[in-house]
């Protein structure tokens, strides 16, 4: 019982941004967000002074350096040397290629880690879980199940950013160039958080053991009734969808939002009292 109630701690408030997966890639959501024709070295030098920023503030902390903080300096080192160095014609094709190269280094690095015996996310797992957990068989199926889940996430924005480009012809496509990547990362994202929770709960009662119900896999899509309104509302902003498909995407979200938490809030007093 000791060992599944143990077997992941939540970080605390202060760590919860360095002492977390979303540190190391940080800096490849703000190159997604930067990068553009005419951007590419600027992209290049933001993504790899994120990265130099987040290890001093982690040394600092007394983190060591992590995998993907070395994969994060190398890879936007390269870049970062190519913008500085490389002709016109080069950079441009990294303008046009260099999403789907960063999702497949990305896939590589997270497939990589795994057949190393040493999921990435591991090691920030580490630094919030006891030294007496990180052997146990349900600590290393969190971090691999949460490494594999994002290590799909990368593939899919891969698959659909390569769409967009060798098909569509269009890299800043509304949906393939940012909506579907988006959606992927986030859901890795609220897996990230949801997981960790949801396990030992269920391993806990698959033991028979008390404890309290495991989170329903509902939760894993609380974002998407908000994300459903953004994307509507960008759509609109940015003139990538009609004026009716923009309305029906901001009703559509806003009526999921509301039933969600009605939903939400005739359980909870439940729970509360059970």
């Amino acid at each position: 019982m000791t060992e599944v109630q143990n077997a992941v701690r939540k970080p605390s408030i202060v760590d919860s941004v360095l002492k977390s997966p979303l540190a190391g890639l940080a800096p490849w959501i703000l190159l997604s967000l930067v990068s553009g024709p005419g951007r590419f070295e600027a992209s290049a030098a933001a993504a790899l002074g994120l990265t130099l920023l987040i290890a001093a503030a982690s040394h600092r902390r007394g983190s060591k350096l992590k995998l993907l903080g070395m994969f994060d300096i190398l890879y936007f080192g390269i870049l970062a040397a190519i913008g500085l160095f490389a002709s016109a014609d080069t950079i441009r094709w990294f303008e046009l290629w260099g999403g789907e190269m960063t999702n497949i280094a990305l896939v590589v690095f997270a497939f990589g880690s795994m057949l190393l015996r040493n999921p990435f996310t591991m090691q920030y797992a580490k630094e919030s879980a006891p030294p007496e957990t990180w052997t146990t068989p349900l600590f290393l199926r969190i971090n691999y199940t949460i490494t594999l889940v994002w290590a799909l996430s990368f593939l899919w924005s891969a698959i659909v950013g390569l769409y967009g480009d060798a098909v569509l012809g269009s890299s800043g496509n509304f949906w393939t160039g940012w909506i579907l990547q988006l959606g992927g990362m986030i859901f890795a994202i609220s897996f990230t958080e949801w997981y960790p929770e949801y396990a030992p709960n269920k391993a806990l009662q698959a033991l028979g053991l008390p404890t309290d119900p495991p989170q329903p896999i509902a939760r894993l899509f609380d974002f998407l009734p908000v994300f459903v309104v953004i994307t509507g509302i960008a759509g609109l902003v940015t003139d990538s969808v009609s004026t009716a498909v923009g309305i029906a995407l901001i009703v559509l979200g806003a009526i999921a939002y509301v039933t969600m938490w009605r939903i939400a809030a005739r359980v909870l007093p439940e729970s509360d009292g059970s």
